[in-house]
């Protein structure tokens, strides 16, 4: 009967998966000004946050079949679609009030929003005026926002029976949301590259920015690193730097018989060979881990590591600069979170400097990856 289960379990995953998704990146050169100072940051997010609004909104008057067209799926969780929506309109609000505070300097996209009833009521009524300074911006920012939505909707139609970053299964699971405003986490996932790849490339660019970030690694790939050079050259290829364990292998962790099995040799592993730099912290490969492992993760004194922008940075998916738009549109549109690159792909090395430039002077600041999730 489990194995039964099992197996029809894997082909739920194989056919969610095998459905085609239109991954959302936004041209940031679309909006006329420069992220050149916080009020300016402010602006751009009021605009964001207003447009994702009314996509959100418009989609509450679909029903279960047209949800089910929309997303390309035979069967969704309602439940969780609507517990999603409850959760995406409470940050959409916290984040609105934050953003109007510098309306006195810049009254762009400033509306009376005082609660819920009106951050609705004024993302029902939104648009862009056909003379607007921002007209070149409106409509490829309504697509973003639609196809961003579809994303997250998607998601949450599939969880629990394929768990992802779009819901947390308890405390012991952690995704920015405690960040103060403006506050961002870097984070890498699937590493390291081998010898002078791109986390050499990565964890040297960071330390010339005076910055950090948190490296979750393979155990595989980390043991091979050791081998092919050496425990002096690993500890110094991450030092300044946090590192945390994303498994043995790069593999779902919810239907995998040994998974325990491959957080705790990875994390021994790390812990180990770097334990100034090791921070407790697993994070799962495609978001995917088990419903009822809070026991095991508290017993092993770990946090799952979950996220809230996705860069789409692998393969088949967004070019670098395309990558790079697209967590800076998410970056105006939640204000905090911890943002996911992965250090095996070249797109990172592309995307960061293209990020930093951009935000140089908005006011925002980079989490230290030692304080995250303390």
């Amino acid at each position: 009967m489990r194995i039964a289960l099992f197996l029809s379990a894997c082909l739920f995953c194989l056919s969610a998966h095998a459905a085609p998704v239109d991954v959302a990146s936004l041209d940031r050169g679309t909006w006329p000004e420069k992220l050149g100072s916080p009020a300016l940051f402010d602006v751009a997010s009021r605009a964001e946050i207003l447009m994702f609004a009314h996509s959100l909104l418009a989609s509450e008057n679909q029903d279960e079949s047209a949800l089910k067209q929309r997303l390309g799926l035979k069967i969704i969780n309602l439940s969780a679609i609507d517990d999603l929506r409850r959760q995406l309109w409470q940050r959409l609000l916290e984040n609105y009030t934050l953003a109007q505070r510098s309306c006195e300097e810049d009254a762009s996209f400033c509306y009376l929003v005082e609660n819920m009833d009106d951050l609705r009521e004024q993302a029902g009524k939104f648009e862009v005026s056909s003379d607007s300074f921002y007209i070149g911006w409106a409509a490829p920012s309504h697509s973003f926002h639609e196809r961003y939505l579809d994303e997250l909707l998607r998601k949450a139609a599939l969880f629990p029976q394929i768990s992802s970053e779009i819901a947390r299964f308890g405390d012991h699971e952690r995704n920015g949301d405690e960040f103060n405003d403006r506050l961002f986490l870097l984070t890498f996932d699937g590493g390291p590259a081998p010898v002078s790849g791109n986390t050499d490339w990565l964890t040297d660019y960071l330390r010339k920015q005076k910055m950090n970030a948190t490296f979750f690694a393979l155990g595989s790939s980390l043991q091979t690193r050791v081998e092919r050079s050496s425990v002096a050259d690993v500890q110094a290829l991450y030092q300044g730097q946090c590192v945390g364990t994303q498994g043995w292998q790069y593999r779902s962790h919810s239907h995998w018989v040994d998974w325990q099995s491959s957080i705790t040799r990875s994390a021994s592993l790390a812990q180990n060979l770097m334990p100034e730099n090791y921070v407790p912290l697993f994070r799962p490969p495609y978001g995917q881990r088990r419903a009822d492992s809070q026991g095991f993760f508290q017993a092993q004194g770990l946090q799952v590591a979950l996220w809230d922008i996705d860069s789409q940075d692998e393969p088949g998916k967004l070019k670098a600069d395309e990558s790079a738009q697209r967590v800076l549109t998410l970056m105006l549109l939640w204000r905090k979170g911890v943002i996911v690159f992965h250090d095996t792909q070249d797109k990172a090395r592309v995307a960061l400097p293209i990020l930093l430039q951009a935000t140089a002077q908005s006011g925002l600041g980079w989490q230290d990856c030692r304080e995250a999730f303390r």
